[in-house]
């Protein structure tokens, strides 16, 4: 049978066959084929009920049940056998953009190759909206690997653009969730510097699904280098800044608006209950995510023994 990856042009086949191959060695075996290791969650077939402890989703109380009885109980849920991703991919001009060993569009491209290979499985499904342009591009959930290579493919050779302004990432998350019918993950893939009101959106679809915010960053974002009067452009904007990064005060101003702007980032991303996982121009993803991963799980079984 024909791979499906002998269809798409060179560079690029290659580009995916090893995203796989890395996927598949690094992170299949620490997953044990189970979705929700990425991003577990309660799912959404009703169980049963049992009384209400302190740090339980308030969302899961069941009112039937509480009101026949003398105690505060909760629903428990049955995580489904079969996962709806979506992934919300932002194609800025902002992402083609990278100093160090790649740039943040190759990240885009490394987050949403991890999400499709660890999740396209067992008939689970994947779809995909891309953002960051007149229109955004939408991919429908199906369940094949022939599907998800197809989304990898658009993603990997979405043209370079300028101008267009900010992202609307709003609106694109807007448009997932209702895409998205039935309980499932949601993947936005960003450097989140997109127009406001994003947040509104991304808080109101995480009532529904498992959300997983991936922030991609480059350390000169971060902070400025000593290389005297230095002209930078906006990609999606074309505006133009001179910055004096000679000056001492500058450097140290800018790196604290940058760390300032981080913060509130992950508060933000923390109330909405929504995870967050950063990945870098300058460090491996791969070990990014391991950790990441690691930690989800580390977290979500501790809460589960907490609650038996």
């Amino acid at each position: 049978m024909l791979d499906p990856l002998d269809m798409v042009g060179g560079h690029t086949r290659e580009i995916l066959r090893k995203l796989e191959l890395d996927v598949s060695r690094r992170l299949d075996g620490l997953l044990h084929g189970d979705h929700r290791g990425l991003v577990p969650g309660h799912g959404s077939e009703l169980g049963e009920t049992r009384p209400y402890s302190p740090g339980d989703d308030v969302r899961r109380i069941d009112w039937n049940v509480t009101a026949r009885l003398p105690d505060t109980h909760i629903r428990q849920t049955i995580a489904e056998r079969e996962l709806e991703t979506w992934l919300v991919v932002d194609r800025s001009a902002r992402l083609d953009f990278g100093t160090a060993s790649c740039e943040k569009r190759d990240l885009v491209l490394a987050a949403a190759a991890a999400t499709g290979f660890l999740t396209n499985r067992d008939g689970n499904r994947i779809g995909a909206l891309l953002a960051g342009r007149p229109e955004p591009t939408i991919i429908p959930a199906r369940g094949s690997r022939k599907h998800l290579l197809h989304i990898l493919h658009t993603i990997a050779e979405s043209p370079r653009m300028e101008g267009g302004g900010p992202t609307n990432l709003a609106t694109a998350v807007e448009r997932a969730g209702s895409l998205a019918k039935r309980r499932g993950l949601m993947v936005v893939v960003s450097d989140f510097q997109v127009e406001p009101g994003w947040l509104t959106q991304i808080r109101g679809v995480a009532t529904k699904h498992d959300v997983l915010a991936v922030e991609v960053l480059d350390p000169r974002e971060l902070e400025l280098p000593n290389v005297g009067l230095l002209t930078v452009v906006d990609p999606a904007t074309g505006r133009e800044r001179e910055i004096p990064t000679q000056k001492a005060a500058v450097r140290e101003k800018y790196a604290e608006a940058a760390a300032d702007r981080r913060r509130q980032l992950a508060s933000d991303l923390t109330a909405a209950r929504v995870d967050h996982l950063t990945l870098r121009t300058d460090q491996p993803w791969l070990d990014d995510l391991v950790r990441f991963i690691g930690r989800r799980r580390d977290r979500v079984q501790a809460m589960t023994a907490a609650q038996r």
